[in-house]
């Protein structure tokens, strides 16, 4: 019987050792170890806009939150105990954070996040390899081509300071030469070429980011065509010509009829001698022969209004 209840004895301490053994991991272990860690971090990163991406940890019935963090060359090299909090994401919802504004540099960086879920805190999850913002993603830029009047005029799509776009444009027929522009800033209608009537121009682009030293591939080739405008540049030059026409005819016109009135309306006109006053006693009449021609009128045939009109 005393064995017995040794053996009993026994087998409770070996019960009681093994749930207290089982029992101290979970009362030393912290609260951060009770939420999972978020997994499978990667980062997209397309035309300078860089996105942090994670699995989502899920607890049924409950909202999680999570916050980033990160690290430049300059805080990975000597300092590297210090992570800074990223600009927008401290508590996010959502199992994504754009970081765009926190990567301002070509260098590495480390990115880190973890889960919140009221008190409870997970372990940090960091990105297997540093990110570089010079291996994103530069795609060709959208492009609207229109033609103002004889004017080829292109605007493409604003992408941020950072980018510029190498334009290239030529006239569609064999051998044409291939023009190229530098457009500084997108969103803005810029004039390319002046267009010939009748003929079409095709243009193509490409994204350039100075910060990384790199360059998109070229976008689709747009063509547009001037038709249908010959006519009218046709008529502005007849009507040109006719404007200085008008400008050399008109003067001559009116020169020539002032000529016409005046041999018309005040004909010059010779007295004969036997009417002319040579002298009289009351002097009511003094008249030489220069004050004659002067005030003389003269009748003249249709023949010398001709020749008068032609010279």
């Amino acid at each position: 019987m005393q064995t017995f209840t040794m053996v009993l004895e026994g087998i409770w301490t070996s019960l009681f050792m093994w749930f207290f053994y089982a029992l101290i991991p979970c009362l030393l272990t912290d609260e951060v170890a009770i939420l999972p860690a978020p997994q499978n971090l990667s980062v997209l990163s397309t035309n300078m806009k860089h996105l942090l991406m994670w699995s989502p940890v899920i607890v049924p019935g409950e909202t999680v939150y999570y916050s980033v963090e990160y690290q430049g060359e300059y805080e990975s090299l000597y300092t590297s105990h210090i992570w800074i909090p990223s600009s927008w994401c401290s508590l996010t919802e959502g199992p994504e954070c754009d970081v765009t504004d926190d990567i301002t540099a070509t260098v590495p960086y480390n990115l880190r996040v973890r889960a919140t879920l009221g008190s409870q805190t997970s372990a940090w999850s960091i990105l297997k390899h540093p990110f570089n913002r010079n291996s994103t993603i530069l795609t060709p830029p959208g492009m609207e081509i229109t033609k103002d009047g004889f004017h080829l005029v292109i605007e493409l799509e604003d992408l941020g300071p950072q980018f510029e776009f190498l334009v290239a444009y030529w006239r569609r027929e064999p051998g044409a030469e291939e023009h190229v522009k530098m457009v500084r800033s997108g969103g803005i209608p810029v004039h390319l070429e002046t267009m010939e009537p009748g003929a079409a121009y095709c243009v193509k682009a490409q994204t350039f980011v100075k910060a990384i030293g790199r360059h998109s591939a070229f976008s689709q080739i747009e063509c547009v065509e001037v038709q249908g405008e010959a006519i009218p540049l046709v008529l502005a030059l007849i009507a040109f010509v006719g404007f200085m026409l008008i400008l050399v005819v008109v003067p001559l016109f009116v020169w020539k009829m002032g000529r016409l009135l005046q041999y018309s309306c005040c004909p010059v006109v010779v007295l004969p001698d036997t009417l002319k006053i040579t002298s009289s006693p009351q002097k009511l009449i003094s008249c030489r022969r220069e004050e004659v021609d002067a005030c003389a009128t003269a009748v003249m045939s249709p023949e010398e209004l001709l020749r008068a009109w032609i010279s």
